[in-house]
């Protein structure tokens, strides 16, 4: 069964058939069975479901992080694995953002220097990288930590700067592995409620992998993972 977007509207994104094995010891593990989807513009979209489903397996491969093993995966009607790896890496570059549940900043850095990061590495001139990094971080309420060092920083505000990081170069799309599930719950609440602002403001297709199911009922859909394919579908 697809799970598709409204019908009219054309996807975002498609995923057909997809599968993804690992080796593990020498035994061959298929995580995804199968799974057909469509992701419509704009959408809050969760993905739920038990531990080692392939919850972020599914994440990585939306953002291209990993290939699959079988299947297809169209962005606005373009196959992207049929990029080669560098331009790969450009497209992702520039199209991704993503926020993990442990944030990945760099501890030597101040939050300036962080968010500037991808910016830098899509060869943007420093003082485009560091005015686009400062309005960002401005935005998701760190004027005042733009030059402390990350990790004198609180958990809640380093996963405010791992969100402005994610947006510096204003992606289409944005993919949360537990963005809230490594912090207490007032700072998990300020962080959703911050990325669903930010979803609206810029008009976001954002993709959040979750345990927390109250936030999973804030979002447009919800698809659960069972068996390596996605069963169940809320939101519709």
């Amino acid at each position: 069964m697809i799970i598709s977007a409204t019908p009219n509207t054309p996807a975002k994104i498609e995923l057909r058939g997809l599968v993804k094995t690992f080796r593990h010891n020498g035994i061959q593990v298929e995580v995804l069975t199968g799974v057909d989807l469509d992701i419509r513009p704009g959408e809050t979209l969760a993905v739920v479901g038990a531990s080692g489903v392939g919850k972020s397996t599914l994440l990585h491969i939306l953002g291209t992080l990993e290939r699959p093993t079988a299947g297809k995966v169209w962005w606005e009607g373009k196959d992207v694995f049929t990029l080669d790896d560098r331009s790969l890496a450009a497209f992702r570059n520039r199209k991704v953002g993503f926020v993990f549940q442990f944030h990945h900043l760099l501890p030597e850095f101040n939050a300036l220097e962080n968010v500037m990061m991808p910016a830098l590495i899509a060869r943007l001139p420093q003082s485009v990288a560091r005015e686009q990094a400062e309005a960002v971080l401005v935005r998701v309420g760190l004027k005042e930590r733009l030059t402390h060092r990350v990790a004198t920083l609180s958990g809640g505000e380093q996963q405010r700067v791992a969100v402005a990081r994610a947006l510096v170069l204003e992606p289409e799309v944005l993919l949360a592995d537990e963005p809230t599930g490594n912090l207490d719950p007032k700072s998990g609440a300020r962080v959703q409620e911050l990325i669903l602002e930010l979803n609206r403001e810029r008009g976001l297709t954002s993709v959040i992998v979750t345990h927390n199911l109250a936030m999973a009922r804030t979002l447009d859909r919800q698809i659960t993972l069972l068996d390596g394919k996605a069963v169940i579908l809320q939101g519709e």
